[in-house]
């Protein structure tokens, strides 16, 4: 993770040092970026950069950091317009991710455009954090206090746990798809709607 020494730079230096990161990480493939060009593009001494971070694989988990914050607030966002429903947020989040207009926001572009330089590659491994530091458990965490679980049949944590984490599959899943083929992005909002409803009832008459 970042040095202290890298939290201290200015705002000026350090946002440029970013930028010029997440443009090599956009526009290249994980195995193929390159510290080289980052240090290059944001004009500090390549010393410089192991004083901020270990290594890519340092400083990618510094930028997810980031992205997990903006995915909080999107979350954060959509629960309190859902007051609090686990089922009802993943649609609202399906939506704010993959509407037209959301190309302008630079962090979901740069998420868009980093997943379709690098399909297939697992990024919870690009983490080394135990199991329950991976991103999903972060976000739930985060969020805990304000979801509504009214109606639930059990309310202790590992069970819900468990039951948003089968729904945020199913979001990222939806969302991955509608990623890779936007012309079905309509499609893939009621697959997401079913399965959901299916996580929610069940499958089978009682």
């Amino acid at each position: 993770m970042s040095s202290e020494r890298f939290l201290r730079l200015p705002e000026e230096k350090r946002n440029r040092f970013l930028d010029a990161a997440w443009e090599e990480f956009t526009t290249t493939r994980f195995a193929d970026v390159s510290i080289n060009k980052i240090i290059k593009k944001a004009g500090i001494p390549r010393g410089s950069f192991y004083q901020y971070f270990n290594d890519k694989e340092d400083l990618f988990s510094y930028l997810l950091e980031n992205v997990r914050s903006w995915v909080k607030d999107i979350f954060r966002e959509a629960l309190a317009e859902a007051e609090g429903d686990i089922f009802d947020v993943q649609l609202l989040c399906f939506d704010r991710l993959t509407a037209q207009d959301m190309g302008v926001d630079p962090m979901l572009k740069r998420c868009v455009q980093f997943l379709r330089r690098n399909q297939g590659v697992d990024i919870q491994k690009l983490i080394p954090k135990g199991p329950e530091d991976t991103p999903s458990q972060v976000l739930m965490n985060a969020l805990r206090e304000d979801l509504n679980l009214k109606g639930f049949r059990r309310a202790d944590w590992d069970y819900v746990q468990n039951v948003m984490s089968l729904a945020m599959a199913a979001l990222g899943s939806a969302f991955m798809d509608s990623l890779m083929y936007p012309e079905g992005r309509e499609r893939f909002r009621e697959e997401l709607a079913l399965r959901l409803e299916i996580i929610q009832h069940g499958c089978k008459d009682t």
